[in-house]
């Protein structure tokens, strides 16, 4: 079935309220012990500048058709930020038909030319993600550096079922919980986006029932998307590498993301990388 969108507006905006205090927001404390943390429905809707009774039809759920006006409120009394202000208007809006044709789009397709742009970029893992983190492709050195995507059925070809289901992956990031909440946060971004994608809730549904941490994690309702950053990678072969990652969007598909990881000159890294991608080369076919 699709995503719930009354649900997961609800549970949405009540995640926001419950990381804000009143004392941080100029609103009087009235002490005693608060049934839920944060702030309460009718201090968020005083914020907002809107009735209590228009806030609770919003986090109900009760009508999607709220003015921006509205929600631009509600998005500056909770302190959005930018990714999660845009996921509220999501949830919040009818949603158009191109949303809905979603569940029944094609497979993605890389082009010839973004394959050729992988493969030239040899010094430099690098691999493009699309809908529901399913790795799209990939050069040698990515697969060098995370996993041998080629060698993987492509539906194991998910970097949120290699994350959150593959035991190596939990040895290959130093820090792998923030890994995995990251690619959770990402998942969520990405689930908003395509809500009738049933390969989206096939793909939530089994996480959610093979990992307590996938569980815990989504429960959270992080979000984030990919942009840059670093990770610092453990690998069996050349050690640690602390990489960073920058993300290209296609501007005619915004749905693939091209990630390339970056080293800083110089570093014990680069020099790791130089051995990654001389082992690398003698490795198996990357696809």
């Amino acid at each position: 079935m699709p995503l719930d969108r009354r649900a997961e507006l609800g549970e949405f905006l009540r995640s926001r309220r419950a990381r804000l205090q009143p004392e941080d927001l100029g609103l009087p404390h009235y002490g005693g012990r608060r049934r839920v943390p944060g702030l309460r429905r009718e201090e968020l809707a005083q914020l907002a500048g809107v009735s209590v009774d228009h806030y609770v039809r919003l986090e109900q759920g009760r009508t999607l058709h709220f003015s921006e006006a509205v929600l631009d409120a509600v998005a500056r009394a909770l302190r959005l930020e930018t990714v999660e202000r845009e996921h509220l208007y999501r949830l919040a809006r009818p949603w158009s038909a191109s949303d809905r044709t979603e569940a029944a789009a094609q497979p993605q397709q890389v082009r010839p030319g973004l394959r050729r742009l992988l493969d030239s970029a040899g010094d430099v893992p690098a691999y493009i993600v699309g809908r529901n983190t399913d790795v799209l492709a990939w050069n040698r050195l990515a697969a060098a550096l995370i996993t041998d995507f080629g060698a993987l059925p492509p539906r194991q070809r998910n970097l949120a079922r290699l994350v959150f289901l593959d035991e190596g992956m939990r040895s290959l990031y130093a820090d792998w919980r923030g890994k995995a909440s990251d690619v959770a946060a990402y998942l969520r971004l990405d689930a908003g986006r395509h809500p009738d994608d049933p390969r989206t809730v096939g793909l939530l549904d089994e996480l959610s029932a093979a990992s307590p941490e996938f569980r815990e994690a989504w429960a959270e309702h992080q979000l984030k998307d990919k942009t840059h950053g670093r990770y610092t990678y453990l690998h069996p072969v050349v050690g640690k590498l602390d990489l960073g990652f920058e993300t290209l969007r296609l501007p005619d598909d915004p749905d693939q993301a091209l990630i390339a990881h970056t080293v800083d000159e110089g570093s014990p890294s680069e020099t790791a990388l130089h051995l990654l991608s001389a082992w690398a080369r003698e490795s198996a076919p990357v696809r």
